[in-house]
């Protein structure tokens, strides 16, 4: 440019109008290009997320966002400082590779947990049960066709029965493996206690009901029992079978006893196995039953009178009525949510006591969910200042003293304590998360913490 004169162009010549108006018309098609491309698939593919959006739209966790590429972003705001932020690009591919792997792991990993779950433990308890009880049922049927006895069709529905509620216990278990989902964060492991309190009502109304019925009318109406000889052999060979399935559950209840630390009884009579301990009561009864059933039966066959044969049956009534009440009375009582030992209790408040981020603690609740899973509810009364302290050992003292002396208006003030306000209550939840993963390291059965801030 000459500093006498206005600007020339490179050709020396000052600029008409026409090569002005073509110079617009051939740089239009230029600037229709550069539009496109602007809004086109590359330019979407570098928009920027942060990580709040990351993590609530797109639903990944912290851990996720640590593998993608980080961008830092000056702040449009003069009071703040740069941020991180992530491509979405990232984002959707790390999304899209997540909702793989899940779905990968929910079509085969339940699969074999389940078959897992029924090779051994209580799973593998009631399988055997459903078996044999099956066999006994098919054998104490044709008896009672043969025979006519009324013992043998109280020992045929008490297995009938049995073998029902069994199947229902496994049905239970299946379902209480199920891992938590949005409708239930809690898992399904109460449907153990469910399905035992069904199989208790089932007890009740088909055995013992069918039991004493038929025991009734045999009294009211006497009938001639022909050869009690196969029933006999059959009441036998049920003795047998019931009892080592009695024996499995009784080894099984006593393994479980010694890993929690408890008796037999208090095992039992706790329901921490529901499950196992269906299993434990039938075979019990099933045993006692077919005693009844053959000292009636013999009682019969000695005096040709039917009518012990008929009391037999009214017995077995009897005993599976105060089976199913027992199971239905510590279902319920498990179902509804008892408290854990009181003992326990007390070392899970010393040890958030002992932490010197609490002052106090209030309303403790330890509530035992079953299947050895326990949910712990605490108000929690922090000591502000240890936290406050906690937070400025992770700062910069000398650059908050500047921040301090620049501090001349109330404005200023203000967006100092905000800012500094916001990070305390940030580490406040951070102590939070600390005691809850402390507290079930420390304490594998406790699964849910519930920590409320005072």
């Amino acid at each position: 440019n000459s500093k006498d004169g206005p600007p020339k162009s490179a050709s020396g010549d000052a600029p008409t109008a026409e090569k002005v108006l073509s110079a617009a018309a051939k740089a239009t098609p230029v600037r229709a290009v550069l539009k496109k491309r602007e809004y086109g698939t590359k330019y979407t593919q570098n928009n920027f997320i942060t990580a709040v959006r990351a993590m609530n739209e797109f639903c990944l966790k912290p851990s996720d966002l640590e593998q993608l590429r980080k961008i830092r972003r000056r702040s449009p705001h003069d009071d703040t400082e740069a941020f991180t932020v992530f491509l979405r690009s990232d984002v959707e591919a790390k999304l899209l590779l997540n909702f793989t792997v899940v779905v990968f792991l929910c079509s085969t990993k339940p699969r074999s947990g389940q078959r897992t779950t029924f090779l051994q433990g209580p799973g593998k308890v009631v399988m055997v049960a459903i078996c044999i009880n099956g066999l006994n049922f098919i054998f104490k049927l044709l008896a009672w066709v043969y025979t006519g006895s009324a013992s043998m069709f109280s020992e045929a529905i008490h297995s009938l029965a049995d073998t029902c509620n069994q199947a229902l216990l496994a049905l239970g278990i299946s379902q209480s493996v199920r891992n938590p989902d949005a409708g239930h964060p809690y898992g399904f492991s109460n449907m153990r206690y469910i399905a035992s309190l069904i199989s208790g009502v089932g007890i009740f109304m088909m055995g013992a009901g069918l039991s004493w019925y038929h025991g009734i009318m045999g009294l009211l109406h006497p009938q001639p029992i022909e050869s009690l000889l196969w029933a006999y052999c059959i009441l036998a060979g049920s003795l047998v079978s019931e009892g080592a399935t009695l024996l499995v559950a009784i080894n099984e209840i006593k393994r479980s006893a010694q890993l929690h630390g408890l008796s037999f009884y208090e095992y039992v009579m706790q329901s921490r196995d529901p499950s196992t301990n269906v299993v434990l009561l039938e075979d019990a009864a099933a045993v006692l039953g077919v005693i009844m059933a053959s000292g009636c039966m013999g009682l019969t066959s000695l005096t040709g009178n039917p009518l012990y044969d008929s009391m037999g049956s009214i017995c077995v009534g009897t005993l599976l009525g105060a089976v199913s009440a027992f199971l239905i009375y510590t279902n319920t009582e498990a179902l509804l949510g008892r408290s854990i030992q009181a003992e326990r209790v007390q070392k899970l408040t010393e040890f958030l006591e002992n932490d010197p981020a609490v002052r106090a603690i209030h309303d403790v609740k330890a509530t035992d969910l079953g299947l050895s899973k326990v949910r712990f509810k605490a108000e929690v009364d922090f000591d502000g200042r240890v936290v406050t302290r906690s937070y400025l050992e992770k700062q910069d003292i000398d650059q908050i003293l500047n921040e301090i002396q620049q501090v001349k208006t109330p404005e200023e003030l203000e967006n100092f304590m905000l800012k500094h306000g916001e990070n305390i209550i940030d580490t406040l939840g951070a102590e939070v998360d600390r005691l809850e993963k402390e507290l079930k390291q420390r304490n594998p059965e406790v699964r849910h913490v519930d920590l409320e801030i005072l």
